[in-house]
């Protein structure tokens, strides 16, 4: 478990200089933002990672992030504290924009990779008393032993590499995460795809069959087949507010669609849910999909 003390990031001169260092997944790069101060880019393998501005927390960058916190925003009126699990930590994007939009939450952050860990803390530590405690663990382990009933919202963002873990895919993991979660919270998860959507509409058929409640959030063109991209997948034991939910993301900068009810259910078509022992990991995007650089 490490907790963050220190605020800022180090700096030579006063000059940010961008941070390069092998880590579990590979080689991680911290690169500053030329257009905003204190704003960093983490990407691992040249695959981009977290965007992070240490002075606007809650400016987010990459369009799946502004997804999950629409979805953050509507679980609970503005400024209300949260109980937040995260299941992948990055830069901490999510967590440091609930700790600035919610002060008071109370956050956990499970992280694998290690030596990531140590890099973002080092050079992009978190403020002292945001209420965020990071672990490093794996995500199903950590979460397998998680009390039950113990977070309003659950966020899982955990690529190894570019793709999904199998061990966070399944019927058994969809099942874990229900039971972690409140009466009437939500799980969203960040999901990766392309046409024909064989791994999304098998996570869409295996959530649906843990949560009575189901949403799915995507860009026109993604959903269109028409490029490999991200999707935010979101479930609850409680009514989702399909209105707000699509009015937010419809008229954002970077505008996206919501999937519900009867287009859901046509997308999963045949689909079955998966179980641990068929589990397989998101599929391997195309070249240049989410590079940089």
């Amino acid at each position: 478990m490490k907790e963050s003390a220190n605020e800022g990031v180090n700096e030579s001169a006063g000059e940010q200089i961008p941070v390069v260092r092998e880590v579990d997944g590979g080689t991680a790069r911290l690169l500053p933002d030329v257009d905003r101060d204190r704003a960093w880019l983490l990407t691992v393998d040249d695959a981009p990672q977290s965007y992070i501005d240490l002075d606007e927390p809650t400016h987010l960058e990459f369009e799946y992030a502004r997804r999950l916190a629409h979805v953050l925003d509507g679980v609970a009126d503005d400024g209300v504290p949260l109980d937040v699990l995260h299941l992948g930590g990055g830069a901490f994007t999510l967590p440091r924009y609930v700790a600035a939009a919610r002060p008071g939450s109370r956050q956990h952050v499970v992280e694998a990779d290690g030596a990531l860990l140590d890099l973002v803390t080092e050079h992009l530590p978190l403020p002292e008393g945001s209420g965020i405690t990071v672990y490093g663990a794996d995500a199903r382990t950590w979460l397998e032993n998680a009390p039950d009933a113990s977070a309003d919202v659950l966020i899982a963002d955990v690529f190894g590499g570019s793709r999904v873990p199998a061990h966070l895919t399944s019927a058994e993991y969809a099942r874990e995460t229900r039971r972690v979660l409140r009466p009437g919270g939500t799980y969203a998860a960040n999901l990766a795809d392309g046409s024909p959507f064989a791994f999304l509409r098998s996570q869409l058929a295996t959530f649906a069959a843990v949560f009575p409640e189901l949403a799915l959030i995507a860009e026109p063109a993604v959903l269109r087949g028409r490029r490999f991209g991200n999707a935010v997948l979101v479930a609850s034991d409680r009514e989702i507010d399909m209105a707000r939910l699509s009015r937010r993301t419809a008229a954002d900068a970077f505008p996206a669609r919501v999937e519900y009810g009867a287009s859901l259910t046509r997308l999963i078509g045949g689909a079955r849910p998966v179980s641990d022992a068929d589990a397989v990991p998101s599929p391997v995007p195309p070249g240049g999909a989410f590079s940089v650089g």
